[in-house]
C-alpha cells in the first residue's frame, strides 16, 4: 500500500491495514478480459475474427452463435436453435448424432472435462491439430465428426459461465471465459456454442436461478470420451463424521 492509501485509511488499525486490497476496475485489452475476467457472450458473436488480437485470443474451432428468442405474450417465448441446412452448423458440417439435456442446482458448477481428439494412423496429433486448425481451418471437410466428440450447446434456463481451454498439443494454451444467458432472459447474450474435442470446458451456474442446457453431440454417448480435470466440485463430500461411521470396521 502506498503513502497516499495508508493516508486514506489512517482512521483503521494497522491490523485491518495490512489486509485491505481494492477491487480491480481496470478495462484491459479484449484477450486479456477474455482469458481472465471473463466478457459477455454477445461481444463474441459480434467479434471481428480477423482483428490480430481477437485472433490470438480465440480458441481454433470453437464458434459462438447469436440466437434469436421470440417472446408469445401471456404464454411463454420461442426459441429457435440451428436449422440442419442453414448457419454455422451446415457451414462447418457438423449435425448431432444425440441431443440431451443437463439440469443444474443454483450455485453448482460443471466441472472441467475434455474428449480425445481423433489422430489418424500415419501422422502426429500436432500435425494433425495444426492441419485441421491452424493450415486448412475451413477445410471442413477433414474433421473426423464420426470418430471424436464435438459438442453445441444452448441455454434454456439461467444464465451460466462458461469457461474454455485448448489442451491440444501443437496448438496454443488459450481460455476463453464468458457469460450466456438462457431463453428466459431475453437478451444478446442467448448463443450456441461449439466445442471441439481437446478443448476442457466448465460450466457454473451465475446467479440464484437452476441452469437448463441442451446439447448436441457429433457421436452418440461414450463414456471413455469423457475426460474429467479438476472436476471435484461435483461431489458434494459427506461430512467428516459421516465419512468416518461408513468406513469404520
Amino acid at each position: 500500500m502506498n503513502q497516499r492509501e495508508k493516508d486514506l485509511w489512517q482512521g483503521i488499525n494497522p491490523r485491518a491495514q495490512d489486509a485491505l486490497s481494492t477491487r480491480n476496475y481496470r478495462i484491459e485489452s479484449f484477450g486479456q478480459e477474455l482469458s481472465e475476467r471473463g466478457v459477455e457472450a454477445s461481444q463474441l458473436t459480434t467479434a471481428e475474427r480477423k482483428n490480430p488480437e481477437i485472433e490470438k485470443a480465440w480458441i481454433p474451432g470453437v464458434e459462438i452463435f447469436s440466437r434469436k428468442i421470440h417472446p408469445q405474450r401471456h404464454r411463454g417465448f420461442f426459441g429457435e436453435f440451428v436449422r440442419r441446412d442453414e448457419g454455422i452448423l451446415s457451414q462447418i458440417g457438423f449435425w448431432p448424432k444425440q441431443w440431451s439435456a443437463s439440469r443444474m442446482f443454483a450455485q453448482t458448477a460443471k466441472g472441467f472435462h475434455v474428449h480425445p481428439p481423433s489422430i489418424p494412423e500415419g501422422t502426429t496429433a500436432a500435425d494433425w491439430l495444426r492441419r485441421l486448425f491452424i493450415d486448412e481451418p475451413d477445410n471442413y471437410s477433414l474433421r473426423p465428426y464420426d470418430e471424436e466428440q464435438w459438442d453445441v450447446m444452448f441455454f434454456l434456463q439461467g444464465r451460466a459461465e462458461t469457461i474454455l481451454c485448448d489442451l491440444r498439443i501443437g496448438l496454443s494454451r488459450r481460455i476463453m471465459r464468458f457469460f450466456v444467458d438462457g431463453d428466459n432472459h431475453r437478451s444478446s447474450n442467448n448463443v450456441g456454442i461449439v466445442v471441439p474435442p481437446g478443448v476442457a470446458h466448465a460450466i457454473r451456474a451465475e446467479g440464484s436461478e437452476e441452469v437448463i442446457m441442451v446439447y448436441g453431440t457429433s457421436t452418440i454417448f461414450h463414456p471413455e470420451f469423457e475426460g474429467r480435470i479438476a472436476s471435484e466440485i461435483e461431489t458434494a463430500q459427506l461430512p467428516e463424521s459421516w465419512q468416518q461411521f461408513l468406513t469404520d470396521g
